[in-house]
């Protein structure tokens, strides 16, 4: 038990200390973007911001200006299908700086280096790059959307329909221009997510009842659900209550978990689609004058269960990474609903089947689908009047806590060390160097 702890404090320092760090050069190689992380988490309160290092090859450019920016655009058809100028895209956000030369303000969401000190993260890739390297820092406004991908079919080539965000950094002579030459060019797919906040919410519930013209008296079906948000890969379990004071038998019961995705583009359309689902006839039937039939039923809604479903909401996916279904939504703010492209919202339906010649009785309850809020990490922000060899916080018990268990003063020296790990590569075919 001893060593375990003291393997796992180990791990956890080397993951302290020892940060990975993304990186992509352009095809040229005369530009780098290093990256700390793909995933930017909205925490409704905040969102992560988006900070990094170029570095640059001077004699290279000769004068001109190196750009980054970040966009997110909702696309809603296939890229073969681009024409003539018209493309099946809608931009939602984007955000310009220069980098390279350095200058004060930026553009629309970029924020100057030179108006702020450099993150922890950037303070220390500054320092192993040396003079050629430039930091660069947007902060996304609350109304961007989170990265949402819609399932293509078997056969779809090309980037699938959805909503992601792009992080590109390219040469150019004019400030904001759009051409520029692709061997100068770097395309960094990058994720936001949300989390849902941790208060609790109301346990969701619902009743219905129904009378019959022939009959008398009613059918009464409650379903109740255990709690109100559920993280990825956990069961749902539905508790259901059926009080039937008819003279109509009640012949099964069938529950589903549907996902309803709202495309908000020139007009709002909702998909629906069935991603768990049973059918149950254990102590059915529920014969006349029967009440107080109760059971719990349990489902888990996976993508592994539906990747043949095409248009299927899925959380954004990186480049050979697997993902999950979409998490819920959280709206904020109504009006802003065309801003965010996609609205993912889960529900369960309780459907009692009465058989030929009477209609079915059901009932929905909404609920939130979302991840779990990762561990806290040291936060990107500036490192002035700030200490960069802060200790981690650690949960090893005080029994464990002794003192050769703490990091000696060569660890704390060695925060400086960084694991790059490269971005995959976009393979360009038939580009020219026209530099």
């Amino acid at each position: 038990m001893y060593v375990c702890t003291y393997n796992c404090f180990f791990i956890n320092l080397f993951i302290y200390y020892f940060r990975r760090v993304f990186k992509k050069s352009s095809p040229n190689s005369k530009l780098t973007v290093y990256l700390g992380k793909r995933d930017f988490i909205d925490h409704l309160s905040h969102i992560d911001p988006i900070d990094g290092v170029v570095l640059v090859d001077p004699d290279y450019l000769n004068g001109r200006k190196v750009f980054v920016h970040v966009l997110a655009a909702f696309r809603y058809g296939r890229e073969d299908l681009d024409v003539l100028g018209l493309t099946f895209r809608k931009d939602l956000f984007l955000a310009t700086q220069q980098v390279y030369p350095p200058e004060r303000g930026g553009e629309s969401g970029g924020e100057s280096p030179s108006s702020r000190p450099p993150t922890r993260l950037q303070e220390r890739l500054l320092k192993k790059l040396g003079p050629n390297a430039y930091p660069f820092y947007f902060e996304l406004p609350s109304s961007t959307p989170a990265s949402v991908t819609l399932q293509p079919a078997a056969g779809d080539t090309g980037k699938p329909c959805g909503v992601d965000y792009e992080l590109r950094t390219y040469v150019d002579d004019l400030s904001g221009g759009e051409k520029a030459n692709k061997r100068s060019t770097i395309q960094l797919a990058i994720r936001k997510l949300t989390y849902a906040p941790e208060e609790p919410a109301p346990q969701p519930t619902a009743e219905a009842n129904k009378e019959f013209m022939i009959s008398s008296g009613s059918l009464r079906l409650e379903a109740t659900l255990d709690k109100e948000k559920y993280y990825h890969g956990e069961y749902i379990s539905v508790n259901v209550l059926v009080d039937n004071n008819t003279s109509k038998s009640v012949k099964k019961i069938k529950i589903s978990v549907r996902q309803y995705a709202d495309i908000c583009l020139f007009s709002t359309a909702q998909y629906k689609c069935t991603v768990a689902e049973l059918e149950s006839e254990e102590g059915f039937p529920i014969q006349p004058s029967q009440t107080g039939f109760c059971k719990v039923y349990t489902l888990t809604p996976l993508l592994s269960n539906n990747r043949h479903k095409r248009g299927l909401a899925l959380d954004g996916k990186l480049k050979h990474e697997d993902t999950n279904l979409a998490s819920s939504t959280i709206l904020l703010d109504p009006s802003q609903k065309e801003n965010l492209g996609i609205i993912v919202q889960y529900k369960v339906k309780v459907r009692l089947i009465l058989g030929f010649g009477s209609s079915d009785l059901a009932v929905k309850l909404p609920f939130t689908l979302t991840h779990p809020k990762p561990v806290d990490t040291p936060p990107s922000t500036p490192t002035a009047n700030q200490s960069s060899s802060q200790a981690p916080t650690t949960s090893v018990p005080a029994a464990n806590q002794q003192p050769a268990s703490a990091p000696s003063s060569s660890l704390i020296a060695a925060n400086d060390d960084l694991i790059f790990e490269d971005f995959a590569r976009l393979r360009l075919k038939g580009v020219m160097d026209h530099d």
